[in-house]
């Protein structure tokens, strides 16, 4: 009996250590499995609908030809039952990225971003070209105007009242989503400059800032000069003087502009035309960058009153209609 008894032991033990040898290499199969990069020879996009059940995602991978043997991948999430936990959306699957790297960035929600930039000194018609052209991005009627509205202004001028910068978002954003975070940046900075700007500009409001630093956005070739070609303006403005300012006469002509000025255009009498309108365009002809918003508030003490192109992104700044006309005679009559 004694015999038996031990017999019937050993036996046991012998099992229940072929059971844990068996679950100890079942287990590490299974983690093995999900340290296994995904079968992708090139990045590509893999969309999670609303709803996707986990066994539902499986058959996803394998369709997709990311993974192979898929029953391991249900086993694997009942050891860690948190990797069931997987949100919808557009992610980006990578060449030797990990099963489990995947799932991580399934189950923490980080989708696939996109990118687009909106250049400053570019108006809001480019920039609507610009957006219409972006992947995954839903496009909307008049959207820059559905955005102001939704701000609570009617004014129905958009330009130059969104920031131009980089913007990230997901897919199926909207424009108009996007878009608030532009105008809500620009509202911010520009108030921001309005309060802390130099006393005694011949400025009334903020939104004339933003109308001068449009201005300097498009005059400005080299970035340390927009403190003196500001300047310029703001004497001009302080002493009655017209501006005079070619990107004016060329935002006043719209789509008439094909690249040249003849005098004809700066003789034409448009709202926009600053040879022959008084003071400044009544708004904005083009997106300013911070810098540009930045010289408009602090122009630069000097009592410059003209300025001309080297044609090399630089300007010759004058005092003088005499000396400016030199200067124009030196580099754009070559006389």
């Amino acid at each position: 009996m004694k015999k038996i008894i031990i017999s019937l032991f050993a036996t046991g033990f012998t099992l229940l250590t072929i059971g844990a040898v068996a679950g100890y290499w079942t287990y590490q199969t299974l983690l093995a499995y999900g340290e296994q990069p995904i079968k992708a020879t090139s990045v590509q996009e893999l969309t999670i609908k609303r709803g996707t059940t986990f066994n539902q995602f499986i058959s996803i991978l394998e369709s997709e030809k990311l993974i192979d043997e898929g029953w391991k991948l249900k086993w694997l999430v009942r050891l860690k039952p948190e990797l069931a936990n997987i949100r919808s959306g557009l992610y980006e699957v990578t060449p030797n990225e990990s099963l489990n790297s995947l799932l991580a960035k399934i189950v923490s929600g980080k989708e696939k971003s996109f990118a687009v930039t909106l250049l400053e000194g570019q108006t809001v018609k480019e920039w609507q070209l610009v957006l219409e052209q972006q992947a995954r991005l839903q496009q909307e009627q008049d959207v820059f105007n559905q955005v102001l509205v939704a701000n609570g202004d009617d004014s129905g001028l958009p330009e130059g009242k969104f920031f131009p910068d980089t913007y990230h978002y997901r897919a199926e954003s909207t424009e108009q989503a996007l878009l608030n975070k532009s105008y809500l940046k620009m509202k911010l900075e520009l108030e921001k400059a309005w309060q802390g700007r130099q006393q005694g500009l011949p400025l009334k409001s903020a939104y004339e800032l933003l109308i001068l630093a449009s201005i300097i956005e498009k005059e400005t070739g080299k970035a340390s000069e927009r403190p003196w070609i500001a300047a310029v303006f703001v004497n001009r403005l302080r002493k009655g003087m017209r501006l005079q300012t070619d990107p004016t006469v060329i935002y006043g002509m719209g789509d008439r502009y094909n690249g040249n000025i003849t005098r004809k255009d700066l003789r034409e009498t448009t709202a926009f035309n600053t040879y022959r309108i008084n003071g400044l365009p009544p708004t904005p002809i083009a997106a300013p960058s911070l810098a540009a918003i930045q010289a408009a508030a602090h122009p630069a003490d000097v009592d410059y009153f003209y300025f001309v192109s080297r044609n090399d992104g630089s300007h010759i700044f004058s005092k003088t209609l005499t000396e400016h006309n030199r200067a124009v005679n030196k580099y754009q009559r070559n006389r």
